[in-house]
């Protein structure tokens, strides 16, 4: 887990976050940033970087490795805190709370504005860049890709899909968004892996969920990453999150994802109530009436 870098925004200065940045701009054009280069980027004197340096190194939020030349590279921690300085000084956070989940891909915490809300940093291609960086489309085009390319994509891609969903489809409400951070809704309810529902309440709320995919792909997306961890399930309904391998419809993977993303949930509620879901309930059969525009509900 990345450390959570909020307590440190009140003791760094205005010029750590020049250097941070700095350090950003010139891993556009490589992974580790030559020292001499760090004034041209930063805007600071060369007294200055030095002592910033030090200041970000004692942190955590860069790490130094000498090669065939000194060179300076950003840490999660030190993206985390632009963007989360960014996010303050647009007022669309005004606390830092809990953790409200961790995984491989991204930390997700609890934060305040005029309600509670859930900042989601994205975490791609950190620790495991090569096989992100072959696997996600979004990167395959560019020569030089860092991890921050790679993470900030991902929330870009993610906000946008937010944006074109909601309200329509029952996704997290959009917040805001900078770099590799997104801002949005906290939602209520908990994990569909973590809930067990009486018979009778098993097909309609997989019903419930086969209408929200249904009205993304009418939206245009298909969300490509289908699966029991990404759906929270409340009193008031559903909600489908996690949304950064969303690919839109005319994608010339979509179909195959929207199949993929209908057999793994079909697939989910068959082996955990076997005895609820009939065999007779075919996932492609539902993906092609989604496909289609036809999808009402479940024939059984």
């Amino acid at each position: 887990m990345v450390r959570n870098v909020a307590e440190l925004l009140a003791e760094l200065e205005s010029e750590d976050f020049y250097l941070l940045s700095g350090i950003e701009q010139g891993m556009r054009f490589s992974e580790w940033v030559q020292r001499e280069k760090l004034s041209n980027f930063s805007g600071l004197t060369p007294e200055e970087v030095d002592y910033r340096l030090e200041r970000c190194l004692k942190r955590g939020l860069i790490e130094k490795k000498t090669i065939q030349y000194e060179g300076y590279t950003l840490q999660f921690e030190g993206y985390d805190a632009l963007a989360l300085r960014a996010l303050v000084e647009r007022d669309t956070i005004s606390e830092f709370g809990a953790p409200l989940g961790v995984g491989k891909e991204s930390d997700v915490y609890e934060v305040k504005s005029y309600k509670p809300l859930a900042l989601k940093y994205h975490r791609e291609g950190y620790t495991n860049f090569r096989e992100v960086n072959r696997e996600r489309d979004y990167t395959s085009e560019n020569q030089h890709v860092s991890w921050l390319y790679t993470a900030r994509k991902a929330a870009e891609r993610e906000f946008d899909a937010l944006e074109t969903l909601y309200p329509d489809v029952s996704v997290p409400q959009p917040i805001d968004q900078n770099r590799h951070a997104i801002v949005m809704e906290k939602m209520p309810g908990v994990e569909l892996s973590r809930t067990r529902f009486e018979d009778d309440q098993v097909l309609g709320v997989l019903e419930l969920l086969l209408r929200e995919l249904s009205r993304a792909y009418e939206a245009g997306y298909v969300h490509a990453d289908m699966s029991e961890y990404n759906v929270f399930v409340a009193e008031e309904g559903v909600t489908i999150f996690d949304w950064p391998q969303a690919v839109p419809i005319d994608h010339e993977h979509a179909r195959e994802f929207l199949d993929r993303d209908l057999e793994n949930l079909v697939g989910y509620f068959r082996r955990k109530y076997p005895s609820v879901v009939p065999e007779g309930l075919e996932s492609d059969a539902i993906a092609a009436e989604i496909a289609a525009g036809e999808f009402d509900s479940l024939s059984v």
